[in-house]
């Protein structure tokens, strides 16, 4: 796997789980961190991901919800919800 998509990986386990679990988002990516060693410059790259969508989830919901009215939030599955996110 490229070293910007472990990255993005990273990012996407962490919001998957802060949407699913509701864990705080720092102690889930300093976990991942630990599991998934990247460099100084990756996880600063995973982190501005996580960090940046996390505030704009209501922001971001309302433009998925608008393009997919076929499909609600609560009924598209958790990780593509969260690809659409940070896509």
């Amino acid at each position: 796997m490229k070293p910007r998509t472990r990255a993005r990986s990273l990012a996407l386990q962490v919001l998957y789980e802060v949407d699913v679990a509701n864990h705080p988002p720092g102690d889930i990516y300093k976990l991942r961190l630990e599991e998934t060693p990247l460099t100084d410059e990756l996880s600063e790259f995973a982190r501005q991901i996580i960090f940046g969508v996390l505030p704009l989830t209501s922001t971001l919901d309302q433009i998925i919800a608008r393009y997919a009215p076929e499909w609600p939030l609560d009924q598209i599955a958790a990780i593509d919800r969260n690809i659409l996110r940070m896509a």
